[in-house]
């Protein structure tokens, strides 16, 4: 299996983020490097970082990322607000599940 590393993130939870946002879109990510935060100050900054399992799906994960960074989904599906038909919470068009409940939005 080979990897390559997509992205270097500030902290873990940024790369959990990337990397839950890329397997959304069907790309298999792994973060590595996280548990090193503690050494920090000790080790050299950017250890956390997110790895993309399949090499064919570097190009499509890049693009998918500057996207991610740059807010577009966000300002694509601003105007797409719902509501979740379990649990009545006001959601923003951008998330596909509801993150009180975690029901997914209908289609």
């Amino acid at each position: 299996m080979l990897m390559k590393p997509l992205h270097t993130a500030r902290h873990a939870t940024e790369a959990h983020l990337v990397r839950g946002y890329l397997e959304a879109q069907g790309i298999s990510a792994i973060v590595r490097g996280e548990y090193l935060a503690g050494g920090i100050g000790e080790l050299p900054a950017g250890l956390c970082k997110v790895w993309i399992v399949h090499d064919d799906e570097f190009a499509r994960a890049d693009d998918l990322l500057q996207q991610f960074l740059q807010g577009k989904n966000a300002r694509d599906y601003a105007h797409e607000r719902w509501h979740c038909a379990t649990c009545g919470e006001a959601l923003e068009g951008q998330f596909t599940t509801c993150w009180n409940c975690g029901s997914t939005r209908p289609e």
